[in-house]
């Protein structure tokens, strides 16, 4: 058993993810790029080869180079270009595919300015999130950025990338609605361009549309991320159940007060993070209280509590009604479903995985 807070992988639910989110996009004929910032590991890297997967999408100069050194060779930097990471990007795209994107004019113009070896570039398109981007109906604006990104024989002009980050926000009966609107933007975008670049990409994605929806007509590629763990903001939005979270953080139950109708754990915001999701009561909450099996398997999240606060090593759970707190003994370790598991991954920066051990995720 372990001794300190410990995010644990159920494999085998983790590959299950994954293979369907293979299958459908197989079953859809759209390429498939998934986003590695949730994971961050070689080990779960390497599930994805398992079932062809032969291009990723990161999120970082540094987190390309840790997917480059476990032999991925066609990757996606999907954050705008950072000048002061020119020198890094010059020697990597060197070694593998390397694919950047642009949010600006400037941008382009810094990028096509320092990088002196071939790069493929997209442009990044809002497309309603309102974080960073080229408005997609700004026809012109995106004009300039292909002229600039045409002058340099190193800087390959070859698609658009969006994310409609959006969606997060988004219940499961509005999914459709939003990416059908984002589509349309984007099928008039590539409708402007593709006869001067017959080979044009449009890359898109997100978990919440790529798991809802079964339309993404004029799409060339998705990048869901979230989908090969899950959380507990995924299954409030109607995009997964408890059955698909891959992840959990086991923890010890350190004290209960029955009289207050609380009990505390150790884990708190450096674990967990501060994201948090609404419970169908409009409760807030940092996770979902599972009991944890001897086989370190979990069960169905318990009814009635919640994980009500976080401070740096203190996680409160509160109970909903006292009769709750029967069900969880002082001293166990409980398994906590996260709010946000592409963050709590993030915190942890390493996790157990049955019959395996621990594994670490990229350094920072």
């Amino acid at each position: 058993m372990f001794d300190s807070p410990t995010l644990i992988v159920n494999e085998t639910i983790s590959r299950n993810n994954i293979r369907a989110m293979v299958e459908k996009c197989n079953k859809l004929n759209i390429g498939f790029r998934p986003h590695f910032k949730t994971h961050q590991s070689h080990e779960v890297g390497r599930w994805f080869r398992d079932y062809g997967v032969d291009r990723i999408a990161v999120s970082s100069v540094p987190m390309a180079e840790y997917f480059a050194g476990d032999q991925w060779n066609d990757i996606t930097i999907a954050f705008p270009f950072v000048r002061q990471q020119a020198m890094k990007i010059n020697k990597l795209s060197s070694q593998v595919k390397l694919n950047l994107i642009v949010s600006s004019l400037d941008n382009a113009k810094t990028l096509s300015n320092l990088i002196a070896s071939k790069v493929y570039v997209q442009i990044e398109i809002d497309t309603g999130q309102g974080r960073s981007g080229i408005m997609v109906n700004d026809y012109s604006g995106i004009e300039r950025i292909i002229e600039v990104l045409l002058s340099k024989s190193h800087t390959h002009f070859c698609g658009f990338l969006t994310h409609a980050g959006h969606s997060y926000q988004a219940i499961k009966d509005d999914l459709n609605k939003l990416n059908a609107s984002a589509l349309n933007l984007l099928k008039q975008l590539k409708k402007k361009w593709i006869k001067s670049f017959p080979n044009l990409i449009v890359s898109y994605g997100d978990t919440p549309t790529s798991m809802v929806c079964n339309s993404f007509d004029g799409i060339d590629e998705l990048r869901p991320g979230n989908f090969v763990f899950f959380d507990m903001q995924q299954v409030y939005q109607g995009v997964c159940s408890t059955n698909n979270i891959a992840i959990a953080m086991v923890c010890p139950l350190v004290a209960v007060y029955p009289e207050q109708s609380k009990a505390i754990i150790w884990a708190g915001a450096i674990h967990f993070s501060k994201d948090f999701y609404l419970d169908e009561q409009g409760q807030k909450s940092f996770g979902a209280i599972c009991k944890l099996n001897p086989d370190l398997t979990w069960s169905k999240p318990i009814k009635g509590l919640y994980l009500e606060s976080l401070s740096q090593e203190h996680g409160v759970i509160r109970a909903k009604e006292q009769a709750a707190l029967t069900a969880i003994e002082e001293c166990e370790q409980l398994a906590i479903l996260p709010a946000h598991s592409c963050l709590s991954v993030d915190c942890m920066r390493k996790y157990w995985i049955a019959g395996k051990g621990f594994f670490h995720t990229m350094d920072h």
